[in-house]
């Protein structure tokens, strides 16, 4: 994401309802968002005090922004937090602490993610704050052979069987749900994102599209939507800055087959049978060179797209860019990459 993007949505921002000199608590500085955010609103003059709680210093950390080791996954960990968000007097809490991609340290991935989040919602029991934003994914709702076109906020998190990376972020939103039924006068929002593509995001979703042959599975060529990492962050930021609850999907508008992605990305499909591609993807996940386990591969067969109306309609979300303007934006930044390797090697 470049400066001028940012400076966009912090522009964008500046007119709505004003929530001066906020203090903001932010987890999972690690990840795209969580690092873009806290570089949008340092530059937000509505924010006096960024509050870093994770496990290590953010590099990009400024000015306005306090860091504090904490584990999540410790037992002390709510009290913790809550004695940090009293000494902040945090009003906000942006909580993006969970994996892009999936891990094969299934122990550390649940106790990240469902404990973690647990230990967050108890500290802010504890020390309650006026906002809560928690950030998920479409993937959720799973790809299933009787899924609707357009997927809505309202449809069952069905996830995967047998896929912890969905399971412990389905326990983290169900969590958050019960967080609001008990603390009816905070604003709580839980934002869905379509998988993030872009010049500068990476992710398994990305890394899979990109490679110069991209497996699939042979006779299917399911429907993909995908959201602009810069209207992503500006969907975070609008549900920070406005008083809005609820779960939102955030996708770009339109949808692409599998196919058309691939050749705008200018690469070769390699379609593979069902039940070979299956075996194949379990023997290299437990052997630990395949990025994604098995049961993802279900993505490449059945339709999982989301409706976005609710967000446009309730949080003002307009997309800056459709998927497929996000697709060609990821392309375009491979070729300036691979340009600059040849520049390099030839210079």
């Amino acid at each position: 994401m470049t400066e001028a993007d940012a400076g966009r949505i912090v522009r964008t921002s500046s007119t709505l309802d004003d929530r001066a000199r906020r203090s903001v608590a932010l987890t999972g500085v690690r990840t795209f968002l969580g690092r873009s955010l806290l570089r949008l609103l340092e530059e937000d003059d509505r924010v006096r005090r960024l509050v870093v709680i994770d496990r290590e210093t953010p590099v990009n950390a400024g000015p306005k922004t306090r860091s504090y080791i904490v584990d999540r996954t410790q037992p002390g960990a709510p009290a913790r937090i809550a004695e940090i968000l009293a000494a902040e007097n945090v009003d906000t809490f942006a909580h993006l602490g969970f994996l892009e991609s999936p891990t094969r340290n299934l122990a550390y991935a649940h106790e990240l993610e469902s404990v973690g989040t647990l230990h967050v919602l108890n500290a802010c029991r504890e020390r309650p704050v006026q906002k809560l934003v928690l950030g998920s994914s479409t993937a959720l709702y799973g790809a299933h052979f009787d899924n609707p076109n357009f997927l809505s906020e309202g449809h069952a998190l069905r996830g995967l069987p047998h896929t912890p990376f969905l399971s412990d972020k389905i326990d983290a939103e169900r969590q958050v749900e019960a967080y609001a039924r008990e603390h009816r006068s905070a604003s709580v929002a839980v934002l869905r994102f379509a998988p993030l593509l872009g010049p500068t995001v990476e992710n398994y979703v990305s890394r899979w599209l990109t490679g110069a042959v991209v497996p699939t599975l042979l006779g299917y060529d399911p429907l993909l939507q995908f959201v602009h990492e810069v209207d992503a962050l500006a969907a975070l930021k609008l549900a920070l800055d406005r008083e809005v609850s609820g779960v939102f999907n955030i996708v770009g508008d339109g949808v692409l087959p599998l196919s058309t992605v691939i050749k705008l990305l200018g690469h070769t499909n390699l379609p593979v049978p069902h039940f070979l591609a299956d075996r194949i993807a379990h023997l290299l996940w437990v052997a630990g060179l395949a990025e994604v386990p098995p049961s993802l591969l279900r993505f490449m067969r059945h339709l999982c797209v989301a409706d976005g109306d609710k967000a446009k309609r309730e949080m003002g979300f307009l997309p800056g860019y459709t998927s497929r303007e996000a697709v060609l934006e990821l392309g375009a930044a491979l070729r300036l990459r691979e340009a600059r390797l040849l520049t390099e090697a030839y210079a």
